[in-house]
């Protein structure tokens, strides 16, 4: 079975994923390495290099790649892969997916506290202008979350949860 994970940058995508693949002893796959494996080059660099709406093109090319390869695997998308194409509709026909589901101040949180440079979306904002950007691309991309399978709410979504639902 494949698992995806789907939310905003931030939610704990790839935290949650890696865990969640050794307790199942499934591969773990994040999307965005997945692409910056395949390509040669960072996702910063594509956005750069070829723009916005190339890189979304192969993210999209990568996710049916890792479909095609994988059978057993935790995949975290990156935060806009279900919102572009039909994306959100192939990964629901290709396996079980989870919206981690977490609120504006505790995503603004985890990213400011983080390396921001290598989110080419959010490089060089201020923490007012980083949780007004969130809450505004989470508006928009919420509706292609909501088409999960399962929706874990909350700041700390808990391993336990996740977990049950796969057991």
């Amino acid at each position: 079975m494949l698992i995806f994970l789907v939310g905003m940058m931030g939610s704990g995508k790839t935290t949650m994923g890696r865990q969640l693949a050794e307790q199942l002893s499934y591969t773990f796959v994040d999307l965005d390495e997945y692409i910056v494996q395949q390509e040669g080059r960072t996702v910063a660099q594509i956005f750069e290099q070829e723009g916005a709406d190339r890189f979304r093109e192969l993210e999209r090319e990568h996710l049916m790649g890792v479909v095609q390869h994988y059978k057993q695997a935790v995949v975290a998308t990156g935060g806009g892969a279900p919102c572009f194409f039909d994306n959100m509709e192939f990964i629901n026909q290709h396996g079980k997916s989870v919206f981690l589901d977490v609120p504006i101040g505790e995503i603004t949180r985890r990213l400011y506290n983080s390396d921001m440079a290598v989110r080419p979306l959010i490089a060089g904002k201020t923490e007012d202008e980083l949780k007004a950007f969130i809450a505004k691309v989470l508006e928009q991309r919420r509706p292609f979350y909501l088409q999960a399978h399962h929706i874990l709410s909350g700041e700390n979504n808990n391993m336990p949860t996740l977990f049950t639902l796969f057991q």
